[in-house]
């Protein structure tokens, strides 16, 4: 199922943030985006909806599902590749991560999985 990039980098944040930390709230994703905790609330209830995430009614904790987990991981792993093969061409970290940002939700699996072999066979990951 194919999904929309605004839902790519929610999940994407809220993969980055688990890490950092044991909870994710709706307020720390709005914070990490710079983006209103209402237009934040709405996609959330959108991700829930498709079942890409849950949250806790208690606490306001939000997990992924396997399948947002899934689907973060792809594009975390995108983020991070193509940044890398940026730098190794002389790009800036600032610069190769913006880019990478952009890059990440367009490329086709081909091109990526042959940047990823190139990057692997050459040491460069």
């Amino acid at each position: 199922m194919k999904i929309h990039e605004s839902a790519e980098n929610y999940l994407e944040t809220i993969l980055m943030l688990k890490e950092k930390g044991p909870y994710v709230r709706a307020i720390d994703v709005a914070h990490e985006l710079s983006f209103t905790k209402a237009s934040v609330s709405v996609a959330l209830k959108s991700l829930r909806n498709g079942g890409y995430i849950t949250v806790d009614e208690n606490d306001g904790n939000i997990s992924l599902t396997d399948g947002g987990l899934a689907i973060a991981e792809k594009i975390y792993e995108r983020h991070q590749v193509i940044a890398k093969l940026l730098m190794e061409l002389g790009v800036s970290e600032k610069t190769a991560y913006e880019d990478s940002c952009k890059i990440e939700h367009d490329i086709s699996s081909e091109s990526f999985d042959r940047i990823k072999r190139y990057m692997i066979k050459h040491d460069l990951l």
